[in-house]
């Protein structure tokens, strides 16, 4: 997504701004327009802000510009920081997000400019699948994708409400650890055909990751019930499970496919609500999903 800040720039941007790689002296000016940003758009469609509060945003990209697995770019104008975007490589597929511009110089091709730059990185590292997770009421980042070569694969609403406290008949839910790893890889293969050991080896490393089990067997697993938690299930029921043992959804909510309505409705019979709408575009080898899921806002 792109979004504008409120900060101003009295300065025109020039065609070309410098871009370079982010660090974590960047985090307060980037994460301060990041959150400016997103919060400026949403608020002009009336939808609530995807990060609350710039201390927020701003601990967020602090914590992305010092992990290796992602690629942090700003955009310069006159030697000051006028966007970010990022890159989280996991194997062959990309994830790019969150990207914001500041509104004093947008519509001059800045966010144009990131976004090839970090589809640019992807293919220099052989990634050849690059996804992304827009805001679907945000037409203008919806337009600026399909032109640079995305399609929408999936939509999606982002769900939100208190935690369900419920156990699904028959499923095991329980706090994941390395020695789950392969079975949850090899799951997410066989529904997705790749796999994301790293996003997954960090959520059971800070204890966030959780399996389902059903006859003793692995049958789904999630990094997180929440925005940047991704989830995988042979069947809704494997899902529901962990979704019902989730003390919380973390951030603006979990996204769930518009087009699995058993699940949906399912959400929703439990006073889960709708959030916002959203999208999951790809570019590259797409395989469709061959069970449940629920994609994060990277995708």
């Amino acid at each position: 997504m792109i979004a504008g800040s409120v900060s101003s720039l009295r300065a025109v941007a020039p065609p070309n701004p410098i871009l370079r790689p982010a660090s974590r002296a960047d985090a307060p000016r980037a994460g301060s327009i990041c959150h400016a940003a997103f919060k400026s758009i949403a608020d002009q469609h009336r939808f609530p802000p995807d990060f609350p509060t710039s201390d927020v945003a701003i601990d967020l990209v602090d914590h992305l510009v010092s992990r290796s697995d992602v690629d942090a770019i700003v955009a310069e104008v006159d030697g000051r920081v006028v966007g970010s975007n990022f890159l989280w490589a996991d194997g062959s597929v990309a994830g790019v997000g969150p990207i914001t511009v500041d509104p004093a110089v947008q519509n001059r091709r800045i966010g144009r400019r990131l976004m090839e730059a970090v589809i640019e990185r992807a293919h220099r590292k052989g990634i050849a699948s690059v996804r992304l997770v827009q805001a679907a009421y945000h037409l203008r980042s919806l337009s600026l994708y399909t032109q640079l070569g995305f399609e929408v694969r999936e939509p999606l609403a982002v769900m939100q409400g208190p935690a369900l406290n419920l156990a699904i008949d028959g499923r095991q839910v329980r706090t994941a650890t390395a020695a789950h790893l392969d079975a949850a890889d090899q799951l997410y293969r066989n529904i997705h055909g790749h796999a994301r050991t790293r996003e997954l080896r960090v959520a059971i490393e800070q204890g966030t990751a959780t399996v389902v089990e059903r006859d003793g067997r692995l049958t789904g697993y999630t990094t997180g019930v929440g925005f940047f938690g991704h989830a995988v299930g042979e069947t809704n029921e494997d899902l529901q499970a962990m979704i019902g043992s989730a003390r919380s959804f973390a951030g603006p909510g979990f996204l769930v496919p518009i087009r699995n309505a058993v699940l949906m409705r399912w959400c929703l019979q439990r006073g889960l609500r709708i959030v916002q709408p959203m999208t999951l575009m790809t570019m590259g080898p797409y395989q469709e999903p061959a069970a449940a899921f629920l994609p994060s806002v990277l995708y």
